[in-house]
């Protein structure tokens, strides 16, 4: 396989991925910049697409969602023993029996609690990760015909495309230990919800909440007193754009399909919050 014509694609599914809105991303990208921060990292699509294009320097990518992170680093260091493991059928079995002992168990071993953490991604109800207040995943078997729970190939240019990037597990504001003037930060936190009812913010034990999003906010003022140059991804409200009052707003509009209610799913407005 030639990994030049094999651009890598996130390997997991995550609500508010970004792949949908790539081209209006990178459209409105600075035209110029030095290392990429990524610190709500996610599926990682806009990272991938920027690896493909030719984009990245180095690269900081970060999420406060361990299980995640832990995924990210053995696709990166040690893709063949995860491979190896995740190719033992009988044991990550498409099966709801399997699924619900798997989704209880608790590996103490990085590479099984990765190959865990991509199983239950595949087969849970619409690809959905969904924490519990005691940060058990709580997701449902997604009752799918075939899903493709080993992507080897895709996996193979995805661990490329992280070779020489720092991977990191802690709070957003890490950003500003690691970003330098003429650096490119994008930031896709879990959005503000658009109503009292529809927050979706459990990718961890822990919601992020308006004082979070102030917080966030304090982040980007900080970083663009440094000269660094920030793109923000968040829900289309007033809350957000008053918070953002200071900076670009640029309208987008997104298909969203992975939320569980189907009535909150379909063509969304969303804002990019952007410093230059």
């Amino acid at each position: 396989m030639n990994l030049v014509d094999n651009a890598p694609k996130p390997f997991v599914k995550w609500a508010g991925g970004k792949r949908q809105l790539l081209n209006q991303l990178v459209e409105n990208l600075p035209e110029d910049f030095n290392n990429y921060q990524e610190f709500f990292v996610g599926g990682g699509a806009l990272y991938f697409k920027l690896w493909n294009l030719g984009r990245i320097k180095k690269a900081v990518l970060n999420d406060s969602n361990k299980e995640l992170v832990n995924t990210y680093l053995m696709v990166k260091d040690k893709l063949s023993e995860l491979i190896e493991e995740l190719k033992q059928n009988s044991k990550y079995k498409n099966d709801a029996t399997v699924f619900y002992q798997i989704r209880a168990s608790e590996p103490e071993e990085k590479i099984e609690r990765a190959a865990r953490f991509i199983y239950l991604n595949k087969t849970a109800f619409n690809g959905l990760h969904r924490v519990n207040r005691s940060g058990k995943f709580n997701v449902p078997f997604g009752r799918y015909t075939n899903p493709k729970i080993l992507d080897e190939e895709n996996l193979i240019v995805v661990s490329e495309a992280l070779r020489h990037v720092k991977v990191l597990n802690t709070d957003f504001t890490g950003v500003l230990d690691y970003a330098k003037r003429d650096d490119f930060a994008y930031f896709d936190p879990p959005y503000y919800p658009l109503t009292p009812t529809a927050s979706f913010t459990s990718y961890t034990s822990n919601d992020f909440s308006a004082k979070d999003q102030e917080r966030l906010r304090n982040t980007v003022d900080k970083l663009t007193g440094m000269k660094v140059k920030v793109m923000v991804s968040n829900s289309y409200t007033d809350f957000i754009m008053d918070l953002y009052k200071n900076y670009q707003q640029l309208e987008v509009h997104a298909t969203r399909a992975i939320s569980c209610k189907a009535e909150t799913r379909g063509k969304v407005s969303e804002l990019v919050l952007m410093n230059w």
